[in-house]
């Protein structure tokens, strides 16, 4: 539901990427139109265009939004030590994507609607960008304190990512998960590719499943 909107208020895009930002998080990204918009907000569909072009600027602009909260509540996580920070933050990224799945998609998993044209495509990969730079900031602290081995810090980073994004897609589009399960599959997933990287058990933060030991436990060696 689009959220309260006076009708003695100005018109703003921010008002209108607001109202769009509810629609799709209700009802998905087909749902969102200009006609919608308009309605939720009580006026006609063309007094939208003095300030979005289309309905594809429209969804760049929620995304654009969306992205820029996601990557600030992120970055907001204390913090702690390396591997610490990495965990909470991969488990605040899936966190994001089961409060708010339609969002998600729609941003994360990218529709031809947010890259028609050359510079959406640029915003996107200027978006996902910095938020790979914040994700992979104690990567590089891990790198610089020698816990990475000969481990190239970006390479360690982008498994990271590929892993936590994979398992926050996976529980979007999968089968429904009993809830203890749930997070048990997100923690392993997250803890496996850390300490397949770095021989050391990241240590639960607030808010995850507490593990004995520390963050500086190994893990154990593999096997032949």
């Amino acid at each position: 539901m689009a959220r309260p909107w006076s009708m003695g208020a100005r018109l703003s895009r921010q008002a209108i990427i607001d109202a769009a930002r509810d629609l799709l998080a209700a009802e998905g990204i087909d749902a969102v139109s200009l006609r919608r918009v308009a309605g939720a907000l009580g006026v006609t569909a063309p007094a939208l265009y003095a300030h979005v072009t289309d309905k594809r600027d429209l969804l760049q602009g929620v995304a654009d939004q969306e992205g820029r909260r996601v990557i600030e509540r992120i970055r907001s996580i204390p913090a702690t030590d390396p591997l610490t920070l990495i965990r909470a933050r991969s488990l605040a990224y899936v966190d994001y994507a089961k409060e708010n799945p339609a969002l998600f998609k729609a941003i994360f998993m990218v529709r031809p609607e947010l890259t028609a044209e050359p510079q959406d495509a640029q915003a996107v990969v200027t978006m996902a960008t910095e938020a790979f730079q914040v994700g992979a900031a104690p990567v590089f602290e891990l790198a610089r304190a020698g816990l990475l081995g000969r481990v190239d810090p970006h390479l360690a980073a982008l498994a990271i990512w590929t892993a936590t994004h994979g398992v926050a897609t996976v529980i979007l589009a999968g089968p429904e998960f009993d809830p203890e399960l749930e997070r048990s599959l997100v923690e392993t997933v997250i803890d496996a590719v850390i300490a397949g990287l770095t021989g050391r058990r990241p240590q639960a933060g607030p808010g995850g499943r507490p593990k004995e030991g520390g963050s500086g436990d190994h893990a154990p060696e593999a096997g032949p």
